[in-house]
């Protein structure tokens, strides 16, 4: 089975909300588990990714027509075609997004030992961001106060990217494209939040995007 990483930088503070808050201290928490450590669901990756390429392939149908139905194939061997009933039409599974292994791995045994409870290693690579709505006239509205917690910029996530058949050329050089347009996840983006950094590693974590890249850039400007 081929494989690539998927290398998340975060450029800006970003949340990657689960859907509710903590009564009494955050509005909108993010996405942890069991010790602390905070991650990016799958699912949620594979639907940006999915997002993006949708945009790219719009926009290559406008451009090169000719080239419509070449790339409109290669989107639906990545992500599955709209609507399809099987998920498992799509070959390409992507995996949660989560911390460098070795810094987990030494987390976990921190927490294992006592030494650290899992709302310490949360508050590690979090921080509490605090924001209100505003009138017309810039003045604060009543009652709209919120508390979101976000992850750090700096912070880096890993997710592994695993294609259930050998892909072909097109397909890996649309994912490469994806990749790249790739800048922003999580709450927050139109605030100035959840600015990332995107970049597939193969083997030996050798960065292959431009290398991927520049098949597309190839094939739509020939």
């Amino acid at each position: 089975m081929l494989s690539y990483q998927l290398r998340l930088t975060l450029l800006s503070d970003a949340t990657f909300g689960r859907g509710d808050g903590v009564a009494g201290l955050v509005d909108a928490e993010v996405q942890h588990d069991e010790v602390g450590l905070p991650f990016l669901a799958g699912r949620t990756l594979k639907g940006l990714l999915g997002a993006e390429c949708a945009d790219i392939v719009v926009a290559l149908e406008n451009a090169r027509p000719d080239q419509k139905e070449r790339w409109r194939q290669a989107s639906e061997r990545l992500f599955g075609r709209s609507g399809a009933a099987l998920e498992g039409e799509a070959i390409l599974r992507v995996g949660v997004a989560r911390l460098p292994e070795d810094l987990r791995s030494a987390l976990r045994q921190e927490v294992r030992k006592g030494r650290l409870t899992p709302n310490d290693i949360l508050e590690l690579v979090t921080a509490l961001r605090r924001q209100t709505a505003m009138d017309a006239w810039g003045v604060p509205k009543e009652n709209s106060l919120r508390t979101m917690r976000v992850i750090l910029r700096g912070t880096v996530f890993r997710a592994r990217l695993d294609f259930v058949v050998e892909p072909q050329h097109d397909d890996l050089a649309l994912l490469a494209a994806c990749v790249k347009a790739l800048r922003r996840a999580g709450t927050g983006r139109n605030r100035g939040r959840g600015r990332i950094q995107a970049e597939l590693l193969g083997k030996d974590d050798h960065l292959v995007t431009e290398t991927l890249f520049a098949k597309f850039r190839e094939a739509v400007i020939s």
